[in-house]
């Protein structure tokens, strides 16, 4: 009988310890997830893009960067859309975040339109462009590229 209730209370643990680990598990990988849309999938969401981490790429218009320090104001177009976007990040932007350069914002969409991004990613296009020379085969990558 002691026996029987040791082994009891051993699996009763043991089940609530892998129970909590579970949990623990699911709820960090959904509070992680993101969902990546287009400016004009977002729009279409309606109240649920308040409530997703989302993350939403298009092409930094011109002249709508305004820095100050780390933080950095700005408008992504895609496809005739515009979205404000307000970076808050922790790190500055990267060196290749301009104007007309593919960006990626990941944040979360605010109530007044504006975009509320904690990443920001930017990517050249022109270093993953295949080199312009005569004769030059267009499979070969440029220097800089090809160095990566």
């Amino acid at each position: 009988m002691k026996r029987n209730s040791q082994t009891l209370r051993v699996a009763a643990a043991v089940v609530i310890i892998l129970g909590t680990v579970v949990y623990l598990a699911v709820s960090g990988a959904k509070s992680n997830k993101s969902y990546y849309v287009t400016i004009g999938e977002m729009r279409a969401m309606g109240s649920k893009a308040y409530t997703r981490h989302l993350r939403v790429a298009g092409n930094v218009a011109p002249g709508s960067v305004e820095r100050s320090g780390s933080k950095v104001n700005f408008v992504l177009v895609e496809q005739g859309h515009r979205l404000t976007v307000n970076y808050l990040g922790d790190d500055p932007p990267p060196d290749t975040f301009k104007d007309d350069a593919q960006a990626l914002a990941i944040g979360t969409l605010g109530r007044d339109g504006v975009f509320q991004a904690t990443q920001l990613q930017a990517k050249c296009a022109s270093k993953y462009a295949p080199a312009n020379k005569p004769g030059a085969s267009t499979a070969s990558l440029t220097p800089l590229a090809a160095s990566q």
